[in-house]
């Protein structure tokens, strides 16, 4: 640095022309947003004159405390009053004509004391100026609870204000609006509703809305009071035990619209050091094209900020439904804060561990119940096992396996490894189709041995997971079975019958077993190994129902039943075509016992069928 140069400190300024049209046009990504900054500094006002008066600085009187939004067509104004704190003319000029300075940080530093809740909303400043978004002009007439005089301020959208005095008004502040080209839209009255109930459907303070229109009447003809928008005591504000069953139904109905009843719902209320209370409902979902994605709102100190704020929930858990009220957060907050918060971070933990405790008590404490809505859960809660190690591990002893049984609907999976250890060395039999796979599970069923019914996308994945911890092996029905339906016997060896089925199946790989197989009525079974069962059902699920090819059946064994009477018989018939006919008759009704048939497949097996009968009827 040059030693001549005088170093100079200042502040940078910015001239009120030259930051307008940025807040006009880039303050907030909503133009809607302007409602409820003015409702929320409306509520701040009131907030903070309660506080007040719970010091003893302000001695309240029989005005019940309230907020009234009034739209005027003809005017074309839209007005927010309040009956709140109220400013004097230094502290409207010192809060409102200095952009972005807080009043509302001023108030809790000087007022609240170490973890007191202030419930204060937002910033009464920089907020307040989105009203420019659809406004050209705007007026503030205040009355401050001290009782100084009563104060009036314009301003217009290039930034020039005129502060005056105002005659005598109640104490409270109106912020009256006339609305721009940009902000006619809010001249119509749904519209304002709409934002109103989007936004302040939930504020601590009574809000009422007057449009102009006619006020209701009872049968008598005498007016009806009028009644406010919001509910100043929403449901996850009160105690848990202090709510009924009923009380989260309807509440659940009122916000998400949905008149289905929800299948169990989580009561949230974490105190220091997360401070954040909600409710987190599981959705019913029977239909697979039931929408998946679920809704959780996120508010600030009962003001509404976003819909679907997914950096605070788990993926795995994005079907919930509910409401998350986080003061710990930026009123304003943007997606890049909730990625890099160490805060949100540790909501989305407690929220797991929370979803986990709840599932573990109704498994507990409500068995039949919770058995009734694992359909509806089971994708999501194996794709968070899956997603999430501590999640699995927490939950483990409540994971389901749905059975293939008439009388028993559900084993968990620490019962089926129970009984497994005990019947067949830790092997869990499973099926995934219960009618093309009928004639394995009847096999089962004979040996007294529990096949599990497991479908969908993430079942091979889930197996894997089970089998890692757990130490067990799933096994699909129709893959490596022979040592489960053995049974008593000679076990015939015939090269001749490996010969032929080769030659009527056309592959000359295919490998040929025999077994004595305890039903004596299946002559023969088609095991794909349990390795490339896996890979056929993988590939059916990422084509996506289209075509894709077959494994080969170079990986497929067939195995002869030596005490099946019929492949006793073949081994005796020395007709050359009568012997092939039947070779290939059993070939086909392997393989369709373990899966549905090709085009070409289902030619020659119903060729053979015909053929058979027609031979029969010869003889007759």
């Amino acid at each position: 640095m040059s030693n001549d140069f005088t170093v100079k400190n200042g502040g940078i300024s910015v001239e009120t022309e030259h930051i307008f049209p940025v807040i006009k046009k880039w303050l907030y990504s909503e133009k809607e947003i302007f409602l409820r900054e003015l409702v929320s500094n409306a509520c701040d006002a009131v907030t903070k004159l309660k506080r007040l008066s719970s010091l003893g600085q302000f001695e309240e009187d029989d005005e019940a405390y309230r907020i009234t939004v009034t739209l005027d067509k003809d005017e074309k104004t839209l007005t927010v009053t309040d009956n709140g704190i109220g400013m004097s003319a230094e502290e409207l000029e010192k809060y409102i004509c200095n952009i972005a300075l807080s009043g509302a940080m001023e108030f809790i530093q000087k007022y609240e004391q170490g973890d007191e809740k202030s419930g204060i909303i937002g910033h009464f400043g920089l907020g307040f100026y989105s009203a420019f978004m659809v406004a050209d002009t705007v007026e503030v007439w205040s009355k401050s609870f001290t009782g100084a005089p009563a104060v009036h301020w314009t301003c217009d959208e290039a930034g020039s204000y005129t502060l005056e005095g105002a005659e005598d008004r109640p104490r409270g502040t109106s912020v009256v609006l006339h609305l721009s080209e940009e902000g006619k839209e809010y001249l119509e009255s749904a519209n304002v509703r709409s934002v109103l109930n989007k936004y302040c459907a939930f504020m601590p303070v009574a809000i009422f809305f007057e449009d102009g229109s006619e006020p209701a009447k009872d049968e008598e003809g005498n007016i009806v009071p009028a009644e406010p928008i919001n509910d100043t005591q929403p449901l996850w504000m009160k105690p848990a035990s202090e709510c009924t069953e009923e009380e989260y139904k309807e509440f659940y109905r009122q916000v998400f619209g949905d008149f289905r009843e929800p299948l169990f719902w989580i009561h949230l209320n974490a105190d220091y050091p997360l401070n954040f209370k909600g409710i987190l409902y599981f959705p019913p979902l029977r239909s697979e094209y039931d929408n998946m994605e679920g809704q959780v709102k996120l508010y600030y100190n009962q003001v509404f900020v976003a819909d679907n704020i997914k950096e605070v929930i788990p993926e795995y858990l994005l079907m919930l439904r509910g409401v998350l009220d986080c003061p710990e957060l930026p009123l304003n907050v943007s997606r890049s804060y909730l990625q890099n918060s160490g805060y949100v971070s540790k909501i989305s933990a407690h929220i797991v561990k929370k979803v986990a405790d709840k599932l573990n008590s109704l498994f507990n404490t409500e068995r039949e119940k919770y058995e009734g809505f694992w359909e509806d859960i089971k994708l999501f809660v194996e794709y968070g096992c899956l997603r999430d190690r501590k999640f699995y591990d927490r939950v483990q002893n409540s994971l389901l396996l749905p059975l293939c049984d008439d009388e028993k609907e559900f084993e968990t999976v620490e019962e089926a490894l129970e009984a497994a250890k005990e019947s067949h060395e830790g092997k869990l039999y499973y099926a995934t189709d219960k009618v093309s796979q009928a004639q394995y599970i009847s096999l089962f069923r004979e040996r007294g041995i529990q096949v599990y019914l497991l479908t969908g996308p993430l079942e091979m994945q889930y197996m894997s997971l089970i089998e890692d911890s757990k130490q067990c092996k799933f096994l699909r029905i129709d893959a490596d079975i022979a040592d489960a339906l053995k049974g008593d016997g000679e076990v015939m060896e015939n090269e001749a019958l490996v010969a032929l089925f080769q030659k009527v199946s056309g592959n000359d790989q295919l490998k040929v077993t025999f077994e004595a197989l305890a039903d004596t009525a299946v002559p023969a079974l088609l095991n794909l190994s349990e390795q490339s069962r896996r890979y056929e059902d993988m590939m059916r699920y990422y084509s996506r129902g289209e075509s894709f090819a077959m494994p080969a059946m170079t990986e497929a064994t067939l195995v002869l039943n030596s005490n099946s009477p019929l492949i006793r018989k073949l081994a005796e018939v020395t007709d050359e075509g009568a012997l092939e006919n039947a070779a290939a008759q059993i070939w086909s009704l392997s393989l369709l016992a373990q899966r549905q048939l090709t085009a070409e497949e289902l030619k020659s097996f119903l060729r053979q069928s015909y053929q058979t009968l027609g031979n029969a009827l010869e003889r007759l």
